[in-house]
């Protein structure tokens, strides 16, 4: 089992990536965003994070430390990094394995979860702010941690500056995804997530890890996301962080990932329609079922 951060080049297959991050926990990915599209990005975070106060909690979040959210109503290019093909391709291979459970009737219910955007925030750690205690970002799910738990979350950190062992880069212990509830992390297990600006850092939610601490005279700034199984509550409550009208402008496959879908099988997240459990991407996309028009709620200004 490795006891570093592995590194992949922008070109490395998927595959690679599940396998890296499957053995450590992450994986950084080098280049990730291209030059263009990095500094596109950092014009509109550097806009949205001028206007956002630092936090005001001591334990967790920091005092020196600006966090912002809703960003797919603050910056086009989200799009961007959900549908990055290494981010989102890892996200299914380790999420969407078949669950076999229970009955239904004489039949035994087998199911391949979907995957939801769970959170989006950027993250600016501000000169002289403290590390973060370790943690697993799971724990908003409440997730227990056994040989046959999975895993629910897949996340990344894109570096919108360079991160450093200095100016706060995310601190991982390698292998901890392996680790049940009983183990305590330590600082001294820790590895800082050194990168350039445009790598990225994915890991899985079983992993502990911490925002680092602020040594340098300049703040550091981490745009993160990430994809969580459908089946558990989005940490960020998207229907109310987004516009309606911002949502419907995205393509169908980001409206999905975003919230406004069903699990067919099960119906988990229908509305009713005209006496029928249907989709809310019915809704959304404005078409009439049964006679029935839209929630008038999706006209509200």
């Amino acid at each position: 089992m490795s006891v570093n951060i592995p590194s992949l080049p922008s070109t490395a297959s998927v595959d690679d990536a599940v396998a890296a991050i499957m053995d450590a926990g992450g994986v950084i990915i080098e280049n990730f965003l291209s030059e263009s599209l990095l500094q596109k990005l950092k014009i509109d975070l550097d806009r949205i994070l001028a206007d956002t106060p630092t936090g005001t909690d001591h334990e967790f979040a920091g005092t020196k430390t600006r966090r912002a959210s809703a960003l797919f109503a603050r910056t086009k290019y989200m799009t961007d990094v959900a549908l990055h093909p290494t981010f989102k391709g890892a996200a299914e291979k380790i999420l969407r394995s078949k669950l076999v459970y229970g009955w239904m009737g004489s039949e035994r219910v087998e199911q391949v979860p979907d995957i939801r955007i769970g959170v989006t925030q950027v993250i600016q750690i501000g000169p002289g702010e403290g590390g973060q205690p370790l943690h697993r970002d799971d724990f908003a799910f409440l997730w227990q941690h056994t040989p046959t738990s999975g895993e629910a979350r897949v996340q990344v950190m894109v570096a919108i500056t360079d991160f450093t062992a200095d100016n706060g880069a995310t601190l991982v212990i390698p292998g901890s995804h392996r680790w049940d509830d009983e183990r305590m992390p330590t600082r001294e297990e820790t590895i800082p997530a050194a990168m350039k600006a445009g790598s990225a850092l994915i890991w899985v939610g079983s992993v502990y890890h911490a925002g680092g601490s602020n040594k340098t005279d300049q703040p550091r700034t981490g745009l993160t996301m990430t994809f969580d199984l459908a089946q558990v509550r989005q940490e960020e409550n998207m229907y109310l962080a987004l516009p309606v009208e911002v949502v419907k402008t995205f393509s169908e496959e980001m409206q999905k990932l975003l919230g406004w879908s069903w699990i067919p099988s099960s119906k988990m997240g229908f509305v009713e329609i005209g006496g029928e459990m249907r989709s809310p991407i019915e809704l959304l996309q404005g078409k009439q079922v049964s006679g029935v028009h839209p929630s008038p709620l999706l006209t509200l200004k």
